[in-house]
């Protein structure tokens, strides 16, 4: 690579297998990092893995339900073990569950999005949070959705595991900002062609919607350029 910022740095990526995960994977691979991919579907990692190999970068896949929270710390241990820090992660695993007004919410389905979209993202960040801070600049990237700030009819559910999350990896950051340099930054992706926007817009062209190659450039112009503790984008 001629081109290489990320030379020498280490990134995890949750949701690697597709999508926004997926890009941003390749887009760091690209630029130098070490990636190690992760999600359930090992193919779907495979696939990934070729691409930045083939881009001439270097991945590590790592098929992991996070949802079984003990994977998550047999995962960070696995990762203590062949290296000594952790430079970049980018918290983009989650599930939207089904849309529906909110007494009509199924409780079950309910738990499973929480434990997806907030629960597994707290395990993450404590798993990693020794990684974290033996970087000289780590950086902790959250992707959201509007809903979780503006709710919307029947987003009840997802929104609600957005807001969670973004007050935990914020809360995360006040935590960090004055004794490491371990910075966090919450992207809102916005209209994005993803399997999960394809389900929640079922008659919506694919077309009409930005790739989410154009997302990806944007964390990774983050993860190069680093920010401000408490950062916030929106993706227009």
């Amino acid at each position: 690579m001629t081109d290489s910022p990320l030379a020498g740095k280490l990134a995890l990526v949750t949701g690697a297998s597709r999508g926004i995960g997926a890009a941003t994977a390749i887009a760091l691979g690209r630029a130098g990092a070490h990636v190690v991919l992760t999600a359930r579907t090992a193919g779907g990692l495979e696939e990934v893995e070729d691409a930045i190999y083939a881009a001439g970068g270097s991945a590590t896949i790592a098929p992991l339900d996070l949802t079984e929270t003990d994977g998550v710390a047999k995962l960070a241990t696995a990762v203590s073990e062949r290296w000594q820090a952790l430079d970049i992660m980018v918290l983009n695993a989650a599930m939207l569950g089904s849309l529906a007004a909110v007494p009509a919410i199924d409780m079950k389905e309910l738990a499973k999005v929480l434990t997806l979209n907030v629960s597994a993202q707290a395990a993450l960040i404590a798993s990693f949070d020794p990684l974290l801070r033996r970087s000289d600049g780590a950086r902790v990237i959250g992707v959201t959705s509007s809903v979780g700030r503006t709710p919307r009819a029947y987003w009840g559910a997802y929104g609600a595991s957005k807001a969670a999350f973004e007050t935990l990896l914020s809360a995360y950051g006040e935590e960090m900002k004055n004794i490491t340099k371990v910075r966090t930054a919450i992207v809102d992706p916005g209209a994005t062609r993803t399997k999960m926007r394809a389900r929640a817009y079922p008659g919506e062209d694919p077309a009409s919607v930005k790739p989410p190659e154009t997302v990806a450039e944007r964390i990774l112009a983050l993860s190069i350029e680093g920010f401000e503790a408490l950062h916030t984008v929106r993706v227009g």
